[in-house]
């Protein structure tokens, strides 16, 4: 067990580069996501019952908090610091809003608001931002990450299907019909491109094609399946749930197996090469890879930097890296919780390949602790810290140019926040760029009038006709305030840049106008399908729109089930797509990564009901069909019957044949919660997952 300068040195990193302590033990411990305020102070997310033991002992218990650190001379080290909220059940979602910190906890939907009001750093004031009032039910890992305040103004999240827009002191929901992606981790690039991840279905990256409000888009070629998911760890990788198939002779991890915590780098203190690059954590394996995101004719892939090596890598076993992050500073940050298990309990059991490691080497004892690490280049130079909190809007204008994609970011929150329009004059100059603005400048001075409905159409008018091509694409990105009026004028304007020769602005023109009814719209649609026919990017957003859009009148495929049917499969197709899609893919195909096993058409599912809800309620293992696969399914018997039996309502009717939806054999398709009770009941005892062949003399034939 390494100290905090141990760890330190144990970092392999580039020429040029070197890590930096800015908080460790016992200031901080058990650290999960870390958050700044204007004036640059860290709120730390903390889930201090996770996995203290193999067993998941206490893991439940409200004994976690939200610290606030400062650094109050400015040498890069957090020098002080508070317990700015106690007791909470494993906060996952930080969010800074003006003097406000937004809160999630797990097993929950709800997202408060607290604050400091005397200045002690101890948050007094707690109030309702968003409230759903019900519980969010399943694993912990299963459950949202993010908050991430897009440059579009709505804050996103991963699994649920819903974002958010923040006025005053109140996140309203706006729901999103094909739903979110991703589990731990959530970023956007300079251009408000959203960064997902999928460690349960060891995808490495993924949602990164377009805006989750258009609908789901993934490539199988999105990086090279072979090359990029493999990775090179410098140390031995003893414990990993997979077992012996995920390790290199050598011991190390083979392949990406809990990718999670990414971001894309947007600073200005580090070499100008790593701007707009990937950066995403592999906790087992103690690497963190950097990736190029390279623009293939609209369609974004990834692309390792390095042959057979990784950006940064440690010797430490115990580097356990969970999320990076911009900082203020124009570095980068690395939140690491500093343990030995990096998994939750349910992953643990008794007779487990991953317990075995654990139990030998006693790494569950390995806990409480945490650092904070900041990537620096040797020639850096700390400039001041930021003030934003308490400035006018006007002196928040110059921020909206920075170099760095933190202060841009912050800037524009704030002023919108402040909901001052006496700088919308400021901002319309600076969308002309007569002022010698940046084009990130000009995109940024957008998006804050569209937050402020400052936004009119000469202003879009003179974006549209910008040289910068990502200046363009927003302008068409917010003209949509206008075309969803069919306002004929701006559609014929953006209809005449439909040969514009980079191909975003294209794509950008048919999510915009994909499903617009109107007859220009369709023409405009129709002609960018006709020129760009051999475009894959092209034709396969039009696929997804219109899957969108089929997704906003799902019901009316449902006419034919009783009501509350129709609540199971529909409250199951929720959790579908937030949760099992992460492994099973959304139109349960599976994943390009066979993570998991396709659902459509899955005989086991089709042919028995019971099957199906004994495989959901205590997990499966070991071959299916003659494949092997990665991971165990996860028990899920955790969750009520009611939950069990909209989950296998939904893959019974979306992904089975269609005789189980038409005539008298389509009321087979829903499972009753009596159905599940009686499994339950049935199996009561039992522990460890199920196989094909124990299920298959188990199985009846299925009711008539």
């Amino acid at each position: 067990m390494l100290s905090p300068e141990q760890s330190r040195l144990a970092f392999h990193v580039p020429a040029g580069y070197h890590m930096e302590l800015v908080a460790s033990e016992p200031m901080i411990s058990e650290p999960v996501a870390i958050a700044w305020d204007g004036n640059a102070r860290m709120y730390v997310a903390q889930m201090e019952t996770y996995t203290q033991d193999a067993d998941g002992t206490g893991t439940k218990e409200k004994r976690s908090r939200v610290m606030l650190l400062e650094d109050t001379d400015n040498d890069g080290k957090m020098d002080k610091s508070s317990v700015f909220i106690k007791d909470l059940l494993l906060p996952r979602m930080i969010l800074c809003v003006n003097h406000e910190l937004l809160v999630n906890e797990t097993d929950t939907y709800d997202i408060y608001s607290y604050k400091d009001t005397n200045g002690d750093g101890v948050a007094d004031v707690k109030k309702p931002a968003y409230i759903l009032g019900k519980v969010a039910g399943g694993n912990l890992e299963h459950q949202r990450s993010g908050l991430d305040w897009n440059l579009d103004n709505y804050i996103y999240q991963t699994y649920d299907a819903v974002r958010f827009r923040y006025k005053n002191g109140v996140l309203k929901p706006d729901s999103m019909p094909s739903g979110s992606n991703g589990q731990w981790g959530l970023t956007h690039d300079n251009y408000g491109r959203l960064f997902f991840s999928r460690a349960g279905g060891e995808n490495a990256g993924s949602g990164f094609q377009i805006n989750p409000k258009y609908g789901q888009l993934e490539f199988s070629d999105a990086y090279n399946e072979e090359k990029f998911n493999r990775i090179w760890p410098i140390i031995a990788t003893p414990d990993v749930q997979g077992g012996k198939p995920r390790l290199n002779p050598d011991s190390t991890l083979n392949h990406f197996t809990a990718a999670n915590g990414q971001s894309i780098f947007r600073g200005d203190h580090l070499p100008a090469d790593l701007v707009g690059d990937y950066l995403i954590n592999e906790p087992v394996a103690r690497i963190i890879r950097r990736a190029k995101v390279i623009n293939n004719q609209g369609k974004t892939q990834l692309e390792n930097v390095y042959d057979k090596k990784e950006f940064i890598a440690s010797t430490d076993f115990y580097f356990r890296p969970n999320n990076t992050y911009t900082g203020p500073d124009g570095c980068l940050y690395i939140v690491d919780m500093s343990r030995g298990i990096i998994q939750e309990s349910n992953w643990t059991p008794k007779g487990s390949f991953l317990r075995g490691k654990i139990d030998y080497y006693g790494i569950g004892k390995i806990n409480q602790r945490g650092r904070i690490w900041r990537l620096v280049h040797d020639d850096y130079k700390r400039g001041p810290q930021p003030k934003m909190l308490d400035m006018p809007a006007k002196s928040l204008l110059a921020y909206l140019d920075h170099p760095n994609g933190w202060w841009r970011d912050n800037a524009q929150k704030q002023i919108i926040i402040l909901e001052d329009k006496s700088v919308v004059p400021t901002l319309k100059a600076m969308v002309s760029g007569k002022n010698g603005t940046s084009a990130l400048g000009r995109i940024h001075a957008l998006w804050t009038l569209e937050g402020l409905n400052a936004i009119d159409k000469p202003t879009i008018y003179t974006a549209l006709k910008d040289t910068d091509p990502q200046v363009k694409k927003t302008a068409i990105w917010i003209s949509e305030i206008y075309l969803k009026q069919n306002d004929q004028a701006m559609m014929a304007t953006i209809g005449k840049m439909i040969n514009d020769e980079n191909y975003d602005i294209r794509t950008q023109i048919l999510l915009s106008l994909g499903s617009n009814k109107s007859a220009l719209a369709k023409q405009i649609v129709e002609e960018i399908l006709i020129q760009n026919a051999n475009n894959q990017m092209i034709t396969s957003v039009k696929k997804s729109i219109d899957k969108n859009e089929d997704a906003k009148i799902y019901g009316i495929k449902l006419a034919g089930f009783t009501p509350p049917e129709r609540k199971l499969i529909l409250a199951g197709g929720e959790i579908y797509k937030s949760l099992c899609s992460a492994c099973h893919g959304a139109d349960g195909k599976g994943l390009p990564t066979n993570a998991a096993p396709a659902l459509r058409g899955a005989k086991h599912i089709n042919a028995d009901k019971d099957i199906a809800i004994r495989i959901l309620m205590n997990g499966l293992k070991g071959p299916i069909e003659g494949k092997s696969y990665p991971s165990v399914m996860l028990a899920m018997n955790d969750n009520s019957d009611e939950w069990i039996a909209s989950v296998v309502s939904y893959i019974r009717y979306e992904f089975v044949g269609t005789s189980m939806r038409v005539g008298k054999g389509r009321q087979s398709a829903v499972v009753q919660v009596s159905d599940v009770k009686k499994i339950r009941e049935q199996h009561a005892a039992k522990t460890e997952p199920w196989t094909i062949e124990e299920l298959e003399q188990l199985s009846t034939p299925p009711s008539q």
